[in-house]
């Protein structure tokens, strides 16, 4: 019972400071390419990370597998050190949802994205009564993705079918709201133009 008389301020730190100050140290040693700083984070948080995704792929083993992959891939890209957990956790959530993304083709959610940027119409040449036109920039657009690098292919994704604003994209690349909104426009065009060309082509 000697232990119960302790002051709090010899055992209130030891329980409190470890969550915080662990964070920091962590990345910072992450950042400067410690190896054993790396295993520590795969063991704190593979499994947190892979918990997280079966929510947001409901339930979907492989999406989740791929999606892991590629958060921990992204981490590796845009780590910065953190100085809180809570921080760090939910810059993390955002890597894994934007993973997330590559993994899940809505259709509704492209043709939204279409609508945003592709301004498309060819008045000579209507579209075939057999084919929907709809499906047809579905599928090019689809295609058309699958050309971009992964890392393009995911920010786009992020914005239009996963729906993160410009702001929470910046944050999680640890770049500049003006920078993204650079990057998404030259993708836009980059994806305009692969679509264009291909419906030019179609009978």
């Amino acid at each position: 019972m000697a232990w119960s008389t302790e002051s709090p301020t010899t055992t209130v730190p030891a329980a409190t400071a470890p969550a915080d100050s662990g964070v920091a140290t962590l990345t910072r040693h992450m950042v400067a390419g410690d190896e054993d700083a790396w295993c520590r984070f795969h063991e704190a948080y593979s499994g947190r990370l892979r918990r997280y995704l079966l929510v947001v792929t409901r339930g979907d083993e492989e999406a989740t597998g791929e999606a892991l992959q590629a958060s921990l891939l992204r981490v590796v890209r845009h780590l910065r050190r953190f100085d809180d957990e809570p921080a760090f956790w939910s810059w993390l959530t955002v890597l894994a949802r934007t993973a997330a993304v590559d993994h899940r083709r809505k259709r509704h959610r492209y043709l939204a994205f279409l609508d945003r940027f592709l301004a498309w119409h060819r008045p000579s040449s209507p579209p075939a009564p057999a084919v929907d036109p709809d499906q047809r920039l579905t599928d090019a657009l689809e295609r058309a993705l699958r050309t971009l690098p992964p890392e393009e292919r995911g920010l786009i994704q992020a914005k239009y079918e996963a729906g993160h604003s410009v702001h929470a994209l910046a944050e999680a690349a640890g770049e500049t709201d003006k920078a993204v909104e650079s990057r998404l426009g030259r993708v836009r065009r980059k994806l305009k133009a692969v679509i264009l060309e291909e419906l030019k082509h179609e009978p």
